[in-house]
Order: C-alpha cells, then structure tokens, then sequence
C-alpha cells in the first residue's frame, strides 16, 4: 500500500461510536491536513459552478460531460448520484475534477427503463447510493482496470496504440442489484429508478440521518451493522466531509432499510480497529486519475476499496468488508 495512504489510515482516532437500530457509526478524526483545496459536487452544482449533461443530444449510457467553470477543483464521489437528462447515472469512481475544465466521466446508468430527456442537464440527488451497490461497483471497475492495464501491456509489447482506462462498471449487475432494492423496499417504479426507492424511505432515512450527526473535525465514518463492519469514507477535509456525511449516513442506512434488518448488535470498536490495521495491509493497483492523481485499486482477502490520491495529498479513500 501507498505510504502516503497507509499514514492516513494510521493517523486516525475513532470517536465514540453512536448507535440506531442495528447501524453503528463509528466517527473518524485525523490530525493530518490534507490539501489542496476543493469543492465538493454539491456544493459546486449549488453554486452553479459546475453542470453535468448527456455527452451528445443522442447520449451515451457510460459516460457524462462534466464542465466545471470552478478556480478550484470539484471532487466527485463514487457512488454519489445525477438525475434529469435521458436517464438517472451513478458515478463508478471518485474524480478530483480539474479547475476550469470540460470532463467526460463514467457512470452506470440506475434507471434502465428511461431513455428520454426530462431536462437538458443533471441534478444532484443528495444521496450516495447503497453501500452494497458501491462496493460491487467498486470491484467491477477495479477488475476491469487490472483486464485493461493487462490489455495495455501485451498492446505496449507488440507496439500498437494503448487505448485509456475507461472506469466501465458491470451494467447489467447494477441493474440487477437495482431490482433486488425495489423488491426489498417494495417499492415500484415505473423507470425503474433507484432514485424512488429513496425518495420513498426519505422519512426513515430522516430517522438515520438525526441519529449520526456530523461531529467537528470529523473527517469519516466507519460502520457496523448487525455487529459486523460493513466499511468506510475517508475525506482529506473537515468542511468537504460535512457536506458529504448525510449522503454517506444515507448509503449504509438504505441498505438496512431494503434488507429490513432489524435485529440490533452492540457496537464492536476491537472490530472497527481491526478493520483498520487490517485496511493497512491491502495490496494495491495504481490507474491514472480522470482528473487530478492516482486512482489506487485497494484489495485484501476480506477488505476491498480505493483510494484517490492527488497532489501528495490523499483525498478521499472508501473501502469495504469483503
């Protein structure tokens, strides 16, 4: 693992941990001050500082045109959400956007029974989506990265062109890991939209979301369910994390909600920190970033993740129980 990773993970302090039902939010602090500065999608959507839309009139279902009129980067996340346009797309990989820059960026799409324009742009969806959903994401994308750079260097020895690495995730599974939620919820959706499962649990996510307040200088979030560690986010800043946390609370907490679990466990901290020594041990693959750094593919016999790392400075890392 990346020293510069493995030093941010040994740095942090777990907080007390809160508790709501069967979720455990472990609340996660660092000392180390981790730069440059950056706006969060959010934020610079609100501020009209960014707009995302279809690549063409006609539209791609694994890609996105991201502008970002920003002096600063914009960090987007992995797994957080844009709906409009011809359909609903989640983002397959965390992308510290450039400054002043047009971006195309892969997404997946989560509403396969739309194909039409509601707007001529994208909103943001104020959620991550479900952490089960982002963590077979994240592997997806991971084992097509290695497949490409494995492409790339039998290409680089018989010398033809190297194409980049397109981030694509496994669509169909994200189509299918959408159903099960609408099944789970018992919700229906005429497009088949991930969007109207939360939108109909907004009021037990509410519950979740006062039960795991943000706390000053928190910087992450670790979790537990039924007992047992489910993963973690890490942002490089205190205000950026603060912007994001509902949006994270809101991942895990739609996961117990589609599963209806409700069996309560007591928080396990000997669990959460040997979540995090064992993190520290994870094996790593290194991909040029879309925007600023490295994208490094994480992976351990029970932990998988990535971490984005930009400027000497790790900028946001998630990582998930196997």
């Amino acid at each position: 693992m990346d020293a510069l990773i493995r030093d941010y993970l040994s740095s942090l302090r777990l907080g007390a941990p809160q508790q709501f039902k069967n979720m455990t939010a472990v609340p996660l602090f660092s000392s180390l001050n981790h730069g440059p500065e950056y706006l969060t999608l959010q934020e610079a959507m609100d501020k009209d500082l960014v707009s995302v839309a279809e690549v063409s009139l006609g539209g791609s279902v694994p890609q996105l045109k991201v502008i970002n009129r920003s002096e600063l980067p914009v960090l987007l996340v992995d797994g957080e959400e844009l709906v409009g346009a011809k359909q609903n797309r989640v983002l397959n990989t965390s992308i510290l956007l450039v400054e002043k820059s047009e971006t195309i960026i892969p997404v997946s799409c989560t509403e396969h029974g739309r194909w039409s324009y509601t707007s001529p742009k994208f909103n943001y969806a104020a959620h991550i989506v479900g952490y089960k959903l982002r963590k077979m994401n994240s592997t997806a994308v991971g084992a097509q990265l290695k497949t490409e750079a494995e492409a790339q260097g039998q290409s680089a020895r018989q010398k033809r062109p190297q194409a980049h690495h397109s981030y694509s995730s496994d669509q169909t599974a994200v189509w299918q890991s959408i159903d099960q939620a609408m099944l789970g919820a018992k919700v229906e959706s005429p497009s088949h939209a991930l969007n109207d499962v939360f939108a109909a649990k907004a009021a037990e996510l509410e519950a979740y979301l006062n039960a795991f307040p943000w706390l000053p200088d928190q910087k992450g979030m670790l979790v537990c369910i039924n007992g047992e560690v489910a993963g973690l986010d890490l942002i490089s800043f205190e205000r950026a994390y603060k912007v994001l946390h509902p949006t994270l609370v809101k991942s895990f907490a739609i996961g117990v909600l589609i599963e209806n679990m409700e069996t309560a466990a007591p928080p396990s901290m000997d669990k959460a920190s040997g979540f995090l020594h064992e993190a520290m041990q994870c094996s790593e693959n290194r991909y040029p970033s879309i925007g600023y750094g490295t994208d490094h593919r994480l992976r351990s016999q029970k932990i998988a993740g990535s971490a984005l790392v930009a400027r000497d400075r790790v900028i946001h890392v998630t990582l998930f129980r196997n």
